[in-house]
């Protein structure tokens, strides 16, 4: 009997689920997710598992972990403090691919070298500019990005610059080419930036991961659960952390699958930050070509195909003042509902609550509360933020009570990108508390922050609700609205035959919307999806059951739908890929382009066996590494040629090898 411990570390919870043979759920629990103490949410859920099923921690003979941490991370704008080297580029390739927004005024380095399309050096590399930069506003940060012009066809000044970095500073450096095998420096910069700010993030969650399984005497093996599914030893998943970006969204579609047995249908996962959404074909998730988008950011990381949007049980809750009606709109941003604070801070909350409430005046920052998180770097934090994270302390804080000055606003901003405050507020489990399809937290909280914020003047000068229960149905609707929204951009999106025009503006289009209200006046327009609709997530059978209705779809609800990720995160399998190319730098000559230098032959598919072998033992070599067993071998070649004069002619080559396993088992 082979027993498997899968956790998902969440935004807002943290779950747990025990597997026996790779069978059966025997038990499943949920906590908390504590941000302050990541093992404190890891260790309340995986108790909870044990003291259900009875075993002894020490038969455990695998554990995995998958987590929305770096997604939501991504799409709320947090992370670490990031410093970018970018080697032979223009200061103006900084605008390319979102890379200046990327990096939101951290240091860059914009210096000599990089080399050619061939692989021969463009230019000498400064490392007396680099040396300068460290003593500055470089040195000021908690990781490094490097990235240089075609270093994936010679990375020899990535890895210069990537040992000065580390045997000055002592700093986690990023190297682009590690991380993609593809051409297009900027957006390998970009993915190099983003892997750097998450470095801290994921290497705390492994770390108190660890610490909390072997106190509680579980010895397994912890594997990570990749963005497309796969599996990874969490050693690897702490260099390269921007591979679990999408995680937890694909951990669910694993589960998803596990749990049903479906071979079409759409995936949505509701969590706290975000609702993920994918399309199932012939029971596989399909793997975004161009790279995981999450956000506004596009990265090289290989993933599932799957929508993420900034909509979830604890999305921000917006007032919409414009028009005579008013209106409130949800997310992208998390905030932790008013009703969960005051569970940890009940004095506090109901005090600020209750003067608000007495106030004739409508305060801006009403129901609104802040705490900092203790354990995340500080690194260049200017004076201003500083102060105000100093005043904060470590207490909570009514909002309307911190604020000095309007500049004081734009600084919680940023300690809230930098993840070292979070912000309480009215949200849609706050809501489900008031409509009676929650009772885990404060519900009187909840009911006062709802009346609070019902009290703001639409244009025609009356209240937006008059009473809490309204206000809350209202809140629950419009995320049914958004769901429904984000299940339609997803399916015209992957629609198999096409449809023309920006699948946005298709699901908003008047026509559609009037065909989800099931329009009948001459015209009858109807509107929905032809396929089901899986839904997971712990609050999914709350919201989900209107959002079918609304697309007039079935919605499958499975059991252990609430752990989903938790179940995905232990059933998949291990597998690496190892990407490189072959070009020609002139006629009947061919270039292998590897990371100990490149090799030149004179016949083409002896250049191509040489890739194909050294791929495969890096392949192997990172499988095994991962703890992957019984390994198979996948290889897939991409020759482009061209005809010139009526002449076929090589342009390039690309190999991608996949070595492939399911993680060996500990012996009980």
């Amino acid at each position: 009997m082979s027993l498997l411990l899968g956790v998902d570390t969440g935004g807002t919870y943290t779950d747990a689920v025990l597997i026996r043979d790779e069978r059966d759920v025997i038990a499943s629990a949920k906590s908390l997710t504590t941000r302050r103490d990541l093992a404190i949410g890891i260790g309340g859920a995986v108790e909870e598992v044990l003291a259900q099923s009875g075993v002894d921690p020490s038969e455990i003979s695998l554990a995995s972990l998958s987590t929305t941490l770096a997604t939501n991370a991504l799409v709320e704008g947090q992370g670490g403090r990031v410093g970018l080297v970018y080697i032979g580029f223009s200061q103006k390739d900084l605008q390319a691919h979102s890379l200046l927004e990327a990096l939101k005024g951290d240091p860059a380095l914009v210096m000599a070298g990089g080399h050619d399309h061939a692989g021969g050096e463009a230019a000498a590399l400064d490392m007396a500019a680099l040396d300068s930069w460290l003593e500055g506003d470089g040195g000021q940060v908690s990781a490094y990005a490097v990235a240089g012009v075609f270093a994936t066809r010679n990375p020899a000044h990535e890895l210069a610059v990537a040992e000065r970095l580390a045997a000055k500073t002592g700093k986690p450096v990023s190297q682009s080419h590690q991380l993609s095998a593809k051409l297009n420096g900027p957006k390998r910069a970009l993915t190099a930036v983003l892997n750097a700010r998450l470095i801290g993030m994921i290497d705390r969650l492994i770390a108190q991961a660890k610490g909390k399984l072997e106190a509680l005497r579980i010895h397994a093996p912890l594997m990570v659960v990749r963005g497309d599914g796969a599996l990874i030893s969490s050693d690897m998943a702490r260099e390269r952390p921007i591979e679990t970006i999408l995680s937890g969204p694909a951990a669910s579609i694993v589960g998803a699958r596990w749990l049903t047995g479906a071979e079409a249908a759409l995936v949505s996962d509701i969590g706290g930050t975000t609702t993920d959404v994918a399309v199932l074909r012939g029971g596989r998730p399909a793997i975004d070509p161009a790279g995981a988008r999450v956000g506004q950011y596009r990265t090289m990381v290989e993933a599932v195909a799957m929508r993420t949007t900034g909509l979830g049980g604890d999305s921000e809750v917006h007032f919409i003042a414009s028009g005579l009606t008013g209106g409130i709109t949800l997310g992208p941003r998390r905030l932790m509902p008013v009703s969960l604070m005051a569970v940890e801070a009940p004095v506090v909350v109901h005090e600020a609550l209750d003067r608000q409430m007495r106030s004739e005046l409508i305060g801006e920052h009403d129901g609104r509360f802040v705490r900092a998180v203790p354990g995340v770097a500080q690194d260049g934090l200017a004076e201003r933020d500083a102060a105000l994270l100093s005043r904060i302390g470590d207490t909570v804080m009514p909002l309307d009570r911190l604020f000095r000055t309007r500049l004081d606003v734009q600084s919680l901003r940023r300690l809230v990108e930098r993840g070292l405050v979070q912000v309480a507020g009215l949200t849609p489990s706050d809501a489900s508390h008031v409509l009676n399809r929650l009772d885990s937290w404060d519900r009187e909280a909840a009911e006062k922050a709802l009346i609070l914020f019902g009290r703001r003047r639409t244009g025609a000068g009356e209240r937006l609700s008059t009473d809490a229960v309204h206000m809350a149905q209202m809140i629950v609707d419009q995320l049914t609205h958004q769901t429904g929204l984000a299940l339609l951009e997803c399916a015209l999106a992957e629609e198999e035959h096409g449809l023309e025009g920006d699948e946005t503006a298709l699901a908003r289009h008047v026509l559609m919307q009037r065909g989800l209200r099931g329009h009948r006046e001459l015209v009858r327009v109807e509107t929905g999806l032809a396929v089901d609709v899986i839904g997971l997530g712990a609050s999914a059978p709350s919201y989900y059951p209107a959002v079918g209705d609304l697309l007039g779809c079935r919605m499958v609800l499975p059991e252990h739908t609430g752990v989903a990720n938790a179940i995905g995160a232990v059933v998949g399998r291990v597998t690496m890929r190892r990407s490189g190319s072959v070009s020609s730098p002139s006629e009947g000559a061919y270039r292998v382009h590897l990371e100990a230098g490149n090799e030149d032959f004179s016949d083409l598919e002896r250049a191509m066996a040489r890739l194909e072998d050294a791929l495969r033992g890096d392949a192997v070599s990172a499988a095994e590494a991962s703890g992957a067993g019984d390994i198979q071998v996948h290889i897939e070649r991409d020759l482009r040629r061209a005809t010139v004069e009526g002449k076929d002619v090589f342009i390039e080559a690309f190999v991608t090898v996949q070595a492939s396993g399911r993680p060996r088992i500990a012996d009980g």
